[in-house]
């Protein structure tokens, strides 16, 4: 498995690499964001170690260049940026996973295995996810219902696979929060909601087949069902 890690710290790749390749995985480094870019765009990786704050361009940006030309790879963002909002931004660039500073090591393994585990099934499988007439492709990234392509923010698709990975079953907030911002306490804002009504907007208004539906003090359901709940 080979590993790039784009970070600007020295002790911190130090520690990273000595760690990773005691664990088998091959890395390549760099220091900067248009060597990063270099790397990511000419060489083959199975996921990506991105700090949001390195020189000559910034983390965001990098990883928003990334997914122009690589909507698969997995990208981790590594930063001691860690508020909600850093997070909701990070996610929204194209980011797969977002780990704050400080961090344990043997977390940010868990981490890693996560998204190679995940990256590797849709790999073997179609990369086809349909509900009714709704159509998400995993690999191209791309979403339609019926002949019509939406277009959805990172964030947005991300939340939208949840939902049809999980079809028929009801998911409540704190769960949604967890598996698609990782943010496992109450925060005390309603961003999952603020999403649901966004992705509900967009593949729901004007279709009379809902597919996000609310269940009152219990969270929501992804289903093909009649009515407007």
């Amino acid at each position: 498995m080979n590993i790039l890690i784009i970070e600007d710290e020295v002790k911190l790749v130090g520690f990273l690499k000595k760690g990773l390749k005691e664990q088998g995985y091959k890395v390549d480094v760099a220091y900067d964001g248009h060597s990063g870019e270099r790397l990511a765009l000419q060489g083959k990786f199975d996921i990506i170690i991105l700090d949001l704050i390195i020189p000559q361009l910034n983390g965001l940006e990098l990883c928003k260049k990334i997914r122009l030309s690589n909507q698969t790879v997995p990208i981790l963002m590594l930063t001691a940026l860690g508020s909600t909002e850093n997070k909701v931004t990070g996610f929204d660039a194209g980011a797969d996973d977002y780990l704050a500073k400080p961090f344990e090591f043997q977390e940010l393994l868990a981490r890693i295995r996560a998204l190679i585990k995940r990256s590797a099934g849709m790999q073997h499988n179609s990369g086809i996810l349909k509900v009714f007439d709704l159509e998400l492709d995993l690999f191209r990234k791309t979403v339609k219902r019926g002949d019509k392509t939406i277009s959805l923010t990172a964030k947005e698709f991300a939340l939208l696979d949840f939902f049809m990975m999980n079809k028929g079953r009801i998911l409540s907030r704190i769960e949604i929060s967890q598996k698609v911002w990782d943010i496992g306490f109450d925060t005390g804002t309603n961003v999952v909601d603020v999403y649901v009504n966004i992705l509900r907007k967009k593949i729901d208004r004007g279709n009379e087949n809902k597919l996000i539906h609310t269940r009152i003090g219990l969270g929501y359901v992804f289903d093909q069902m009649n009515g407007n709940t």
